[in-house]
């Protein structure tokens, strides 16, 4: 499959709602949006939003989170290129290692070279997100990634 092509920014104002309105329809983390509206992205394909993702950097920790490709553009590649651009976003920005909870792409990620690590080893920056200490669930899948 021949990677599509795919512009991500960092997403404006005029955009929240949009992240917001993608994650909530796939009952991912939507909440904190307002309250850290610069962690998120916005992954354009030509005019079409195709998907968001976010970075929240503590250091040279940090969290990838509420990455999402919108359903009718699933299988098509887009969600490794939204990920290869969030990842060189945060190793450009100084991170280190990433970190993510998953309840559903634990197969995805750890295709793309995240492994599976206990909650309570990960960095107490992490683990005093929102995302980790009130919006996932226990069950979720913890994984990191060195960069």
């Amino acid at each position: 499959m021949t990677a599509p092509s795919l512009t991500v920014r960092q997403a404006s104002d005029d955009d929240v709602a949009r992240v917001e309105s993608l994650l909530e329809t796939n009952e991912l983390p939507h909440r904190d949006v307002r309250s850290k509206p610069e962690c998120f992205f916005v992954a354009r394909s030509g005019t079409e939003v195709v998907g968001i993702g976010g970075i929240e950097r503590y250091g040279a920790n940090g969290l990838l989170r509420s990455v999402v490709v919108a359903e009718s553009n699933r299988g098509q590649g887009y969600g490794t290129a939204l990920c290869d651009a969030l990842e060189d976003r945060a190793r450009t920005s100084g991170v280190e290692t990433l970190y993510l909870l998953t309840t559903t792409a634990a197969a995805f990620f750890n295709q793309r070279g995240y492994e599976a690590v206990a909650r309570e080893t990960v960095p107490s920056s992490i683990q005093g997100t929102t995302e980790f200490a009130e919006l996932c669930p226990d069950s979720a899948t913890c994984m990191q990634k060195q960069l």
